[in-house]
């Protein structure tokens, strides 16, 4: 088969067949005649016009498509993967608009090259992801006087408002079409996933669904501005609420749902169905006081809110964030509103309780286990020809799958070579993946769902000889993982004001990455948590938030490097002041030594990276012997020598030595 490589491989006691293309062209050529479509596209002609017929009577001049659900999510069910039908581009972030003539989609620089793949020639791809440019837009091909259609239940309260501002100036208005057109010509849309939802063992939580649901009625309490009741709409936030998991979104353990909570009441929007007997009994569900859960059904959110708010005196908390245009316009007047940009449970959500904090961490522990086998794999059998990213990806999704309480991957695994890894959030297929080998750095961005945690982790390895630019790039990488990490900071500090810290080193010599520093990540939930992070909307950090460090540097069509752990905050004494932070990392997987350069660290850093791996070595070296991975421990020690000699100056940096050269020259003329 010309132009195709065969891989076979054995797990789990199976053998495994994986094809993978060599030579395809990937992007699409719309000014080749005739258009040149790659096979991991797709035909969008039939789905537009049937789309386009829909609109017609509706007399909307253009219609708004974004890639989420009717809870904001950042990964969605397949059923919800509207925009993704529509034109193919499966990325995380982005928005189509659809007009008689027109096909437009917008995204960020992290899916630039990944859109060319996945769109055909209808399609324009705008390189850019905001509101502004999008409305911009809309104001340009748009007549006067006409309207936009869009699904309210798909935009943010803050999402409307910004479209809205922008086009209501120019005599264009937004039109609320609550029946969502692209469902209406989707004729084989995915089902509701029929699994059952589930609880959280005891042994892994510390805190009962009561003690939550009081704890946030506390805080409705304390509110000065006295809300009645809370509306509760991002999957994360009802989950954790009632300690409740579900098999609903691909890699996430979420299932639909809404909460309202009010001090007398609590009404969960599920589909009832999926509710044993059991989950009745331990939510309550039959009883009458504060702490029983009535189930209305998940259809029925929106007639249950409208009830409530036509009753007197009341005032609804809702989370800007994660509410959409279609719920919050039933909180009317607007004098019934009580908004704030995240609600009180993704808050308090975000700080992990000691039990939390202990399992989170095991969870890490055993994931570190899965990576280092891969990686010690790897390094026999990519010199050897046979390797993929695919065999890669899979190889490592099993070693995960055989740890204790794995409940599956976290995301799709990244697992890039070469120039694909230039692409920050590429996954292979059969028509893209690469053959492994010793001329090229690999990235392996993966990470697991277990009952206790959920894992996120960056690895970028070279198995021949890097080029000095390669070795300084990945060095400066590192530096910038390593000054978030260690640097130490007052409480409530934000992670904007850091940020800056992983890119420095890259900045001094003119580099830089398109995409964040860092996340939130939390217990068996989702991989991105907010509203942790480095990001401007995120919150304060305060001690016991988990957030990963993640710098990186990618050149176009040759490599990409991403160095990616994930650190909880803690405490730290300092000589004079109280109430200051830093960053413990829990990720304890050693980094490519053959990447990095030494003569650029600093000694503090050089004395990071040590104390680091000493811990690496003393948590994660006993749990490979306790699994009998004696070859894998073999090689964490070889991966985790020192870099000082005896903890001291041994390693110091070029760029250090000048100073202590004139200090030390000094010292002899006053001698």
């Amino acid at each position: 088969m010309h132009g195709w490589i065969l891989t076979t491989f054995i797990l789990g006691g199976t053998l495994n067949t994986v094809l993978c293309h060599s030579s395809v062209d990937m992007e699409r050529n719309c000014s080749a005649f005739p258009p040149y479509i790659p096979p991991t596209a797709i035909n969008s002609t039939l789905r537009l016009i049937a789309l386009r017929q829909t609109m017609a009577p509706l007399s909307i001049h253009a219609y708004i498509i974004p890639g989420t659900d009717a809870h904001l999510s950042e990964y969605i069910a397949p059923r919800n993967a509207r925009r993704a039908w529509m034109t193919g581009f499966t990325g995380s972030a982005g928005t189509a608009v659809v007009t008689q003539t027109q096909a437009v989609l917008w995204t960020d620089s992290r899916y630039w090259v990944q859109a060319e793949r996945q769109m055909d020639c209808n399609w324009e791809l705008v390189r850019d992801s905001s509101v502004d440019n999008i409305a911009n837009w809309l104001i340009r091909e748009v007549p006067e006087g006409m309207e936009i259609g869009f699904d309210p239940f798909l935009f943010s309260v803050d999402t409307f408002e910004a479209f809205n501002s922008k086009l209501a100036s120019t005599n264009r208005s937004l039109k609320s079409l609550p029946d969502n057109l692209v469902d209406k010509v989707w004729t084989d849309r995915p089902p509701l996933p029929p699994e059952n939802l589930f609880r959280l063992p005891d042994n892994i939580i510390e805190r009962t669904w009561q003690e939550k649901v009081q704890d946030i009625r506390q805080q409705m309490s304390d509110n000065p501005y006295k809300p009645t009741a809370i509306l509760l709409s991002a999957l994360d936030e009802t989950a954790w609420l009632f300690n409740l998991r579900g098999n609903d979104i691909p890699y996430n353990p979420f299932f639909y749902s809404y909460t309202l909570l009010t001090q007398d009441d609590i009404w969960l929007f599920v589909h009832n169905q999926r509710v044993t007997e059991e989950l009745h009994a331990y939510l309550n569900a039959s009883c009458q006081d504060s702490l029983c859960v009535q189930l209305p059904g998940y259809d029925n959110v929106r007639n249950e809110l409208q009830g409530y708010v036509e009753g007197p005196g009341v005032r609804v908390w809702i989370g800007t964030e994660f509410t959409t245009r279609g719920l919050s316009e039933i909180i009317s007047p607007k004098e019934k509103q009580l908004t704030s940009a995240y609600s009180p449970v993704l808050i308090t959500k975000a700080v992990k309780d000691e039990t939390e904090e202990r399992v989170l961490r095991q969870a890490h522990v055993r994931d570190a286990v899965a990576v280092i086998q891969l990686l010690t794999r790897l390094e026999k059998t990519v010199p050897e020809g046979q390797e993929t990213e695919l065999t890669a990806a899979h190889f490592v999704d099993e070693c995960r799958s055989k740890q204790n309480f794995n409940k599956g991957p976290s995301f799709e695994t990244i697992s890039a070579s070469g120039p694909n890894a230039a692409l920050a959030h590429y996954s292979p297929t059969n028509e893209s993946c690469r053959t492994l080998t010793v001329n090229e750095m690999f990235l392996l961005d993966s990470g697991g769902q277990y009952l206790d945690g959920t894992t996120d982790i960056t690895r970028t390895v070279h198995w021949g000889t890097p080029t000095d630019f390669q070795k300084e790039a990945f060095t400066r990488v590192l530096m910038g993982n390593i000054e978030i990490s260690r640097t130490i900071f007052p409480t409530g500090t934000r992670g904007m004001n850091m940020e800056m810290l992983g890119r420095r080193a890259l900045w001094e010599i003119g580099l830089n990455y398109g995409h964040g520093t860092g996340h939130g990540v939390g217990n068996y939930f989702g991989v991105h948590e907010w509203p942790v992070g480095f990001q401007s909307n995120n919150i304060p950090f305060t001690e016991g938030m988990f957030t990963s460090i993640e710098p990186g540097y990618y050149r176009e069509n040759e490599f990409g490097i991403r160095i990616e752990d994930v650190a909880v905050v803690v405490a730290v004494e300092t000589k004079h002041g109280e109430g200051y932070l830093t960053f413990d990392t829990v990720s304890l997987v050693p980094y490519d030594r053959k990447l990095i350069d030494t003569s650029l660290l600093s000694p503090e850093q050089l004395k990071w990276l040590d104390d680091h791996y000493k811990k690496i070595r003393s948590v994660v070296g006993p749990e490979l012997e306790q699994q009998g991975l004696l070859e894998e421990k073999a090689w964490l020690l070889r991966n985790t020598e020192p870099f000082l000699s005896d903890g001291a100056g041994a390693g110091l940096s070029l760029q250090a030595a000048p100073a202590l050269l004139s200090s030390a020259l000094l010292l002899l003329h006053l001698l």
